[in-house]
């Protein structure tokens, strides 16, 4: 295969897909904003479902890898009422389908799967145009450029390459999550510690308005955790998030009357909390055919969190990579038949996210009881 292929973005979709495109001889170069792969953290947990994530896993080779770094436990779930009533508690049998692993944890595995000049730090997109012929030209903020026989955008929610192919560009979900850690939980924080229990916890209370408190466990005696709240980002914008005790007290008076084991996830805080606003692309995104390019992941069908983003990325990075090594010599016969099973089932799963949160944010028992297990983590990749 002569043609080079050029990712942006070394997030998990585009790394899987150069994982993939390495396991069949084909060489690509990933050119990430970030300076290092230590620039920021990687977000917290994520589940990887076994018909999905774990696919593009087996693609890219990388099941052992992956086994060692699965948290054992993290799949138990509990509901809770907002006077901290257990509800559902699901403790994690080792059956589930959906083992928890931390964010960059995943990454790394990714990135150490490559060969060592694959990912090109420190190069932030700040345009691309096309050259004709199925070529396009990519600028970067320090002034260079590179051109491209094939250009694959797995930049994300705020793609630079997304413009080469639709108008499209994400909405505000309607509701934002705010981000506290507690660290050191057993002897720090006790009573927060057993209100989440081993995996992850939801609680929500009946006429909450689209008010919920999520966390989960992630490695050592780490608690992530999530105040949602279903407000206009104008609202969000009055609080002065860089005056921490102000703004987490005006957080907690959203939750007011709830248990004090609830609440103290968002009270005591070790660090500043953060907003992230959930946004989302329209349902059933799509684009005509534009020769030599192409998107993945969030850049393509960004949806509201519903634990499955960056499983549909992974997932997305893999089948280009299939659909690439299957027609090395016709690119867009590849571009082509990955496209056609793209758009439906970014779709379809676009519409499931859509019913995931309305559910969650009405009926949190009943939802559990007919979904199973689940995760509210992803909300960072949509705001990085």
């Amino acid at each position: 295969m002569t043609t080079h292929v050029t990712i942006i973005g070394a997030g998990l979709g585009g790394l899987t897909l150069a994982r993939v495109l390495h396991v069949h001889g084909i060489t690509a170069t990933v050119y990430e904003a970030e300076a290092s792969p230590m620039a920021r953290t990687q977000g917290g947990m994520l589940d990887i479902h076994d018909y999905n994530g774990q696919l593009a896993l087996k693609e890219a080779d990388l099941m052992d890898e992956f086994r060692g770094i699965i948290l054992e436990g993290r799949q138990a779930t509990r509901v809770l009422g907002t006077d901290g009533t257990v509800m559902l508690d699901h403790p994690d049998d080792g059956t589930g389908g959906r083992p928890e692993v931390q964010r960059g944890e995943l990454r790394r595995i990714l990135l150490d799967s490559l060969p060592a000049d694959t990912v090109r730090w420190g190069h932030k997109v700040t345009g691309v145009r096309s050259l004709g012929a199925g070529r396009h030209e990519v600028t970067f903020a320090d002034g260079t450029t590179v051109g491209t026989d094939l250009l694959v955008g797995a930049d994300g929610a705020w793609s630079r390459v997304r413009p080469l192919l639709s108008d499209a560009v994400p909405e505000y979900f309607g509701r934002s999550f705010v981000e506290t850690y507690l660290f050191d939980a057993e002897t720090r924080h006790p009573a927060a510690a057993k209100t989440v229990g081993g995996g992850s916890l939801f609680v929500l209370g009946q006429n909450a308005n689209g008010r919920w408190i999520g966390a989960h466990r992630e490695t050592g005696e780490t608690l992530h955790a999530y105040a949602t709240l279903t407000k206009p980002q104008e609202w969000f914008a009055d609080i002065d998030f860089t005056d921490s005790a102000a703004a987490i007290a005006r957080i907690a008076a959203e939750f007011d009357g709830w248990a004090p084991e609830i609440t103290t996830l968002i009270t005591d805080s070790d660090t500043a909390p953060t907003v992230r606003p959930l946004n989302s692309l329209p349902i059933g995104h799509r684009w005509d055919r534009v020769p030599g390019a192409t998107l993945l992941g969030d850049a393509a069908h960004l949806s509201p969190p519903d634990g499955e983003g960056a499983n549909l990325a992974m997932q997305d990075g893999a089948e280009l990579g299939k659909a690439i090594a299957a027609h090395p010599d016709d690119i867009e016969r590849a571009l082509a038949e990955y496209e056609e099973a793209l758009f439906p089932r970014s779709a379809e799963a676009a519409k499931a996210a859509v019913a995931t949160n309305d559910a969650i944010g009405g009926d949190l028992l009943e939802f559990f009881a007919q979904k199973g297990q689940g995760n509210q983590e992803e909300q960072e990749e949509q705001s990085a």
